[in-house]
Parts: C-alpha cells; sequence; structure tokens
C-alpha cells in the first residue's frame, strides 16, 4: 500500500520538514526533498487530528513523518540516545512511516508556546515535565488531547512525537520503497 502524501493546501496544516534544512540536531539537511509521508492509517489519523485542531481555532505544524532507515542511521550517528533516538538496528517508527513530529499553530501561523524547542533532547521536552511554564504545560496538554483524540499515541520523552498503537507491528520501509524518495 503507497504511502500518502500530505501536502497543503488539501491537508488543512503547516509543514516545517526539519531534516530537509540544516535545522535539526545534526545541522545540516538530511532529506534531498522536503516531503510529508505516512502510510496510509497514519494519514487518516492526522487528517482526523487536523479537524480536531480546526475546531479549536488551531493548526498542526509537522517536523517530520516518514523517515527512511537511512536518514535514522545519521540521526542516530549524531546523537546516539535511545531515549531520544530510536536505535536504527530495531527500527524507528518513523521509519515505518506510522509516526509525526509536530505542533500547534494559532490560525495565523504564531506557533503556541510549548516550552522548549523540536528535537530539544532532554529532561524539559517530556510531556509531563513541569520545569515549562505553565501555559507551555496546557498546550502541551492540549496537543495530546487532539492527538490521542484522534487516536495516536504520545511518547512520554519527547512533547512532539506522537505514533499510532500498534506501530511497531508495521514494517519499516527503505526510501522510496511506498512512494517518493526523500534521500
Amino acid at each position: 500500500m503507497p504511502f500518502v502524501t500530505i501536502a497543503p493546501p488539501a491537508v488543512g496544516l503547516d509543514l516545517d520538514l526539519r531534516y530537509a534544512t540544516p535545522d535539526n540536531l545534526t545541522g545540516s539537511p538530511i532529506y534531498a526533498r522536503p516531503l510529508c509521508l505516512l502510510h496510509p492509517d497514519a494519514a487518516a489519523a492526522l487528517g482526523r487530528a487536523v479537524a480536531l485542531a480546526a475546531a479549536q481555532g488551531l493548526r498542526l505544524r509537522v517536523f517530520d513523518a516518514y523517515r527512511p532507515p537511512a536518514a535514522q542511521w545519521r540521526l542516530w550517528r549524531a546523537f546516539p540516545d535511545p531515549d531520544f533516538i530510536a536505535d536504527p538496528r530495531t527500527g524507528s517508527n518513523h521509519s515505518r512511516g506510522v509516526a509525526v513530529d509536530l505542533t500547534l499553530d494559532t490560525e495565523d501561523g504564531t506557533p503556541l508556546a510549548m516550552g522548549g524547542g523540536f528535537d530539544a533532547m532532554g529532561p524539559l521536552a517530556a510531556h509531563g515535565c513541569t520545569a515549562v511554564p505553565v501555559q507551555a504545560q496546557r498546550n502541551r496538554c492540549l496537543l495530546a488531547g487532539l492527538m490521542v483524540s484522534a487516536g495516536w499515541q504520545p511518547y512520554d520523552r519527547e512533547w512532539w512525537h506522537y505514533q499510532l498503537p500498534g506501530a511497531a507491528a508495521y514494517p519499516l520501509v527503505e526510501d522510496g520503497a511506498m512512494g517518493p524518495r526523500l534521500m
């Protein structure tokens, strides 16, 4: 089953695909093309999350979705911490097309404060971290509520990461095997 390309304006969200830019933890682009791809099951769940966010006057901003295994290796070499980067020998749920990294924006594109940036690996990134400002805690809870209601499961250590329940049952997918190539 081919992956679904997620692209505005057809899907009411914003893309800020960090691994196609130098604005990521490696300091250099990992993807050659800024494409947002997801397994059809994940694309349907993302569509539900988009609708729930829109009902609140908000938009989703996606940082990453499908991640080729070769990209996972590049991230692992840059930051080999299994609490934040899945060991590429076992595989990332991003490499299965069933995980997404994202945040919430206002309708005009202003990001909601989350108490830390995307890929800011450390204790402040955890969903339940009370060391971030109260408004950021509320925004994280709002994002989690929208995503869980849409069928996603949070990863406790990263406020931005969500995956489908049972994600490990989906196969790892090589770049270009289920859609356009990213690398």
